[in-house]
């Protein structure tokens, strides 16, 4: 039988394009310059296609455990899987794009009749053309010389080649290489760097796995990482491109003074609701790309103002798994041949925090946030990703739970392992990590500024409320369901009847012992004159007590307290 498409080889394609990206990943985060010089790329297009591999392999896993284990999926359920899985593990806008590429294959295949074995040559130039239309339907602005452009020069070669399968991989693979060398000449901040488009590059790894998995033939996946070192190197697609100078690293075309923050969230939302958010985030801020359907959505953007945005996605529906990153921490020079790598940012915070107010007023305070899902709790891989994708020699991390101590430092153990230098501050609650926030120094020592935030945590007593779920016995005495709880570092110390007078004998009992400062934040159910009823008893039963007040948004109490 004729080489073909079928659930193995997308299987076999996942592993391929992990293994290609994880060899060429340093080499496209360096020459990232587009549209912001964040040198993330290669890690964003790694783990979105991780995510993706994880998927397929679920699947398969399912049908060797059923009643049938010499069934395999469809190719249709394989495609499902990869395209569902790069959507939820989507990272940066590469990744993002890379979701919809997939998902346009997914749905071109789909769009046959049945569950298909196996495709061949036409069906497979069909999922091509479509996933690139897909693509330049998700972005927002879309800008020639980028992923978008290698993914058309891909379709296009394959809708001319002749013959099978394979000749359509070989094709695909060669028109991408031949529209990622002409990038620089569309596109002014690559010609101006020397490089290709780095989102482009990771495109050609994987269409190169593609060529592999289909053909058996592994020069297609060491081609790719061979054309990443040829370009590195200045010998194939820096070929009559002048070195650049730092200034240009700020050009035009590549957001000078763009916005300060990268949002992105999973949003469950009907499809008119979703084209309403994409007018709304277009007006807010840049390089908008949202991705998905059938009510699950991706979305990615640059924005200033972090609170408009995610209040966007909550107008629009129901936005989870939100990161906000602060391209203070992380933009810096790439490297590119015959210029040295310049310094990765000095020092960052990595924050964990729940609710949409919480992250960003973190992420204002300039620390890259992992935003928590109600109900559930990050895994050490989650975190440790996201202090790689603070891109910093030093990193000190705020977990802000006491229930993640052992998933933060098994995160803290990985990133060591990768040569960053992390430490740990032990917060557990989000008002100790705002305590240490306010104090973090990063022209300090390490040491030093450890030592500081760490001693503004300590010194910061928490509190917060929570409603009984069930009759039980506390520290504070027996309560029933719906009792009101004040809880003081974790255990029972009040027991009342509703949210206000339980607040107010809460702080009461913190207060008794001193204090300076109370930080409130409010939960995403929290009354609305909680905060002002709270405020006005502190002024009134404790002078010389100053109050800061902030929505959190959080949903697991109404109610977070900071003592200083």
């Amino acid at each position: 039988m004729p080489p073909s498409l079928d659930a193995s080889a997308v299987l076999a394609w996942c592993r391929l394009s992990l293994r290609a990206l994880g060899r060429a990943r340093e080499e496209i985060d360096a020459i990232n310059v587009y549209p912001v010089a964040d040198g993330d790329t290669g890690t964003n297009l790694y783990l979105t296609l991780e995510s993706a591999a994880q998927a397929v392999e679920a699947v398969f896993d399912a049908h060797a455990t059923a009643a049938a284990p010499a069934a395999l999926p469809s190719l249709p359920e394989a495609l499902r899987a990869m395209s569902h899985g790069a959507l939820i593990g989507a990272r940066g806008n590469s990744g993002t794009i890379l979701a919809q590429l997939l998902r346009g294959m997914n749905e071109a295949v789909a769009a046959g009749a049945g569950e298909p074995v196996r495709i061949g040559a036409a069906e497979l130039r069909a999922a091509l053309r479509t996933a690139a239309a897909s693509a330049y339907e998700a972005v927002a602005r879309p800008v020639e010389g980028t992923m978008l452009t290698v993914a058309v020069g891909a379709a296009e070669a394959a809708d001319a080649a002749a013959g099978g399968v394979e000749d359509v991989v070989r094709a695909a693979y060669e028109g991408a290489r031949a529209a990622l060398a002409a990038t620089p000449e569309q596109l002014g901040v690559l010609r101006r760097a020397g490089v290709v488009d780095a989102g482009g590059l990771g495109l050609v790894a994987v269409l190169g796995a593609l060529a592999d998995a289909v053909t058996g033939d592994s020069a297609f996946t060491s081609a790719s990482a061979s054309a990443s070192a040829d370009r590195l190197s200045g010998t194939d697609f820096r070929a009559g491109h002048p070195p650049h100078d730092e200034e240009d690293l700020c050009p035009d075309d590549a957001e000078p003074g763009g916005p300060a923050f990268e949002v992105i969230f999973l949003l469950e939302a009907a499809d008119p609701a979703v084209a309403t958010l994409r007018t709304r985030l277009d007006a807010l801020g840049v390089s908008l790309v949202v991705v998905g359907g059938d009510g699950l959505w991706h979305v990615h953007v640059h924005v200033d103002d972090v609170g408009a945005a995610i209040e966007a996605g909550i107008e629009a529906g129901r936005p989870y798994r939100i990161r906000v990153t602060h391209f203070a921490d992380q933009t810096r020079q790439p490297a590119v041949a015959g210029i040295p790598r310049a310094e990765r940012a000095h020092r960052a915070v990595v924050a964990v925090v729940r609710g949409d107010g919480l992250a960003a007023l973190c992420a204002r305070a300039g620390a890259t946030v992992v935003a928590v899902r109600p109900g559930e709790q990050p895994a050490s891989g989650e975190i440790a990703a996201a202090i790689r994708r603070a891109h910093a020699h030093e990193v000190v991390l705020l977990p802000n739970d006491r229930d993640l101590r052992h998933a933060a430092g098994a995160a803290v153990e990985q990133a060591r392992a990768d040569g960053v230098r992390v430490a740990l501050i032990p917060t557990r609650s989000a008002v100790q990590g705002l305590a240490a926030l306010a104090v973090h120094e990063p022209s300090r020592r390490f040491d030093e500024d450890v030592v500081a935030m760490t001693s503004a945590a300590g010194a910061t007593r928490y509190g917060e409320l929570a409603v009984a779920e069930h009759r039980s016995w506390t520290m504070a005495g027996v309560c029933q369901a719906g009792d009101v709880l004040g809880l003081i570092d974790g255990d029972v110390a009040v027991i009342g009847a509703d949210l206000t007078t339980t607040a107010t004998a809460l702080l009461d009992r913190m207060l008794a012992s001193g204090g300076e400062l109370v930080t409130l934040i409010l939960g995403a159910d929290a009354p609305a004159d909680l905060a002002t009823t709270v405020d006005t008893h502190i002024r009134g039963a404790h002078l010389a007590v100053d109050t800061l007040i902030y929505e959190g948004g959080q949903r697991s109490c109404p109610l977070l307290i900071g003592v200083e």
